[in-house]
């Protein structure tokens, strides 16, 4: 009897059922559906098996039972490659409408199949003396010829929308249905060889190990479900438009990190074991040791989610957890975002404006700090298009001299117009692209429109020696600052004394050895450099005594106080002073008034900046403006 083809598929099916079966999973549409294509590729087998043993009987049982378990093993088939449809759509057409639209379609195609081959005559071929057995019959090439059928049409989707499938999901199916297909053209055309019963085992195989090994989606250093389960679940819970709420652990960074690796593990440990056994909900390991928990139920979560914090918080002091209690970030309903990464955003967004002596640890994201997200990414949005359609622009503000009594510098200061054409205002943009990276490429635009901007435009003739360019605290982090820059300015023949780069205090605090290192390197090409707003940190003077810098600039914030506070008066006298001896210059910032201008003038400040000569200015207008006051 030839059967130990279908019995070694029997066997591998059965490995795998005991491999699949003692992981934890997650639910998820796509395990649901790929369970069901393997109970029935075991059903197939199991028939397979069945109708030979039935059909190498049949002396012995009546043919009515031989024809119908011989016609269930052909319809089997019939349903595998259903089946196999139903896995594949699952994934593409995400939307439940949809895919139950799509779905009738082929499942009264099945049926007609079905009925087809159950009506359709079948007969038996045996030969003992070679151990040869099979069917054949009008009702074998209507399996055959539906099982075609069906994997031409999903080998059509699956070309149609492969955008919405992985590569790697699309080169499984492509194998499984390529070895499924190919075993069943050789037992069609070779009747002696029943493969198709094995092919649909080890095709099986290719997607559990390919796709659906639960592994995949569990966190080997927690055992918790890790960031691509928490993607995939999250994603199908938007796609079924189920609600739902989460819940976020975000231990104290700072305290995380100087603790040593036993301890952390300690930690980590603790939190797992915690909230593993919370009913209800499932717990994923998010990113570094941030966990996640994800509520179904979102009617009940706020009262569990509250409930949670606080018996873990009891349960850390009672185990002496020497760790600062983290920030409980809760998010009442999935609806305040759009999608799983959406959701992810917020939770950091809200995680990066958490203050370190914040005593209240648990935050209820509301409909406005949602809001506040939306309007980040839509600036996000923003940024990018500027970025590629060159929307970025600089602006000049003139500086004056008070020893040579006219303009002898300007600020470049970037500027976004958004598709309609109208400007946006710095401190809606710069914050996020900081917070986001974007900083450097727009940083590098405005030095690189700086640099062309000095190229075409003999403003040295007009009195202006050098153009300062701010640097933000992402771009004094940058290794490859100096590098680019100075690329730069030999791409568009720019002298290095034309240029004097503005830093502050904040940037060296972040990284100071590397911005230390890409000061060398420009100071050495010729750079000059200076601290801006000085006066809105904690050790200024001790930062001036660090840094090789040219120019201290006196924000707006520090001279306004000048004129309205008399202790601020003396700060600023004495700290001119010490400045000065120093051998540095000073630029006061943001003077609006001719009082101001003068009394600025009187302290030896250097050099003057503000509204009292003019706001910034585009290029045109700019230029226009220094030729006018050249001529006077």
């Amino acid at each position: 009897m030839p059967i130990q083809v279908q019995c070694c598929g029997l066997l591998l099916m059965l490995i795998l059922f005991y491999f699949y079966k003692s992981q934890k999973t997650i639910k998820l549409n796509t395990e649901k559906a790929f369970w069901n294509a393997f109970r029935m590729t075991f059903v197939c087998i199991v028939f397979d098996i069945l109708s030979c043993v039935i059909i190498s009987c049949r002396d012995q049982i009546p043919d009515l039972i031989v024809k119908l378990i011989s016609k269930t093993y052909l319809a089997s088939l019939a349903a595998v490659s259903f089946f196999a449809l139903l896995y594949i759509f699952t994934d593409i057409y995400a939307k439940k409408m949809i895919y139950k639209r799509i779905m009738i379609g082929y499942g009264i195609f099945t049926t007609a199949a079905l009925i087809l081959i159950y009506a359709l005559p079948i007969d038996f071929y045996e030969n003992k003396d070679e151990g040869v057995l099979y069917t054949y019959g009008l009702s074998d090439y209507a399996t055959y010829g539906f099982a075609a059928i069906t994997l031409l049409l999903l080998t059509i989707r699956l070309l149609r929308e492969k955008d919405r499938i992985s590569a790697v999901k699309r080169r499984a199916v492509y194998t499984w249905m390529g070895v499924w297909f190919a075993a069943a053209l050789i037992q069609f055309l070779f009747p002696k060889l029943l493969l198709v019963g094995f092919a649909s085992a080890v095709g099986m195989l290719i997607l559990y190990l390919k796709l659906e090994n639960p592994e995949n989606n569990i966190d080997r250093q927690t055992g918790l479900f890790n960031h691509g389960a928490l993607l995939q679940y999250t994603k199908q819970l938007y796609d079924s438009e189920a609600g739902f709420a989460a819940l976020a652990l975000i231990p104290d960074q700072s305290s995380f990190e100087a603790m040593n690796n036993e301890l952390r593990r300690d930690v980590v440990r603790d939190a797992v074991e915690y909230l593993s056994g919370v009913p209800d909900s499932f717990v994923f390991r998010n990113t570094g040791n941030e966990l996640l928990m994800i509520f179904p139920d979102k009617n009940s979560s706020e009262t569990r989610a509250k409930e949670i914090s606080r018996r873990f918080e009891q349960n850390r002091s009672k185990s002496k957890n020497v760790m600062p209690p983290p920030y409980w970030i809760y998010v009442p309903d999935s609806k305040l975002t759009n999608d799983p990464e959406d959701l992810l955003y917020l939770i950091q967004y809200v995680k990066q404006n958490c203050k370190e002596n914040d005593e209240n640890r648990f935050i209820e994201v509301s409909g406005e700090i949602a809001a506040e997200l939306h309007k980040e990414k839509e600036i996000e949005q923003l940024i990018v298009s500027a970025i590629k359609n060159d929307w970025i622009e600089v602006w000049y503000q003139p500086i004056y001299s008070t020893k040579l009594g006219k303009f002898t510098s300007a600020e470049a200061l970037v500027r976004i117009r958004n598709e309609d054409g109208l400007l946006v205002q710095p401190g809606s943009f710069i914050g996020i692209a900081e917070r986001n990276g974007m900083i450097l490429q727009i940083g590098e635009a405005v030095f690189r429109k700086v640099c062309r901007f000095l190229s075409e435009n003999k403003i040295n003739q007009h009195g202006i020696k050098y153009i300062e360019v701010n640097l933000s605290v992402v771009q004094c982090a940058y290794k490859q600052l100096a590098k680019d820059y100075i690329e730069i300015m030999e791409e568009y023949g720019i002298t290095s004394d034309m240029i004097n780069l503005e830093i502050t205090e904040s940037a060296s605090m972040k990284a100071k050895k590397t911005l230390l290192d890409n000061m060398k390197e420009l100071m050495d090409y010729g750079v000059n450099f200076s601290l801006d707003d000085f006066g809105t940190g904690q050790s200024n003077l001790d930062y001036i005594v660090d840094m090789p810098v040219d120019i201290v600039k006196f924000d707006k914030g520090m001279t306004n106080a000048y004129f309205e506070n008399g202790k601020a008066k003396y700060i600023m006298d004495a700290a001119t002073n010490m400045i000065q001896g120093m051998d540095l210059k000073i630029v006061s910032e943001g003077i609006e008034t001719e009082e101001q201008f003068k009394t600025m003038s009187d302290l030896g400040i250097n050099y003057i900046q503000g509204y009292y000569f003019s706001k910034p200015l585009p290029e045109k207008e700019f230029l226009d403006f220094i030729r006018k006051v050249d001529k006077k």
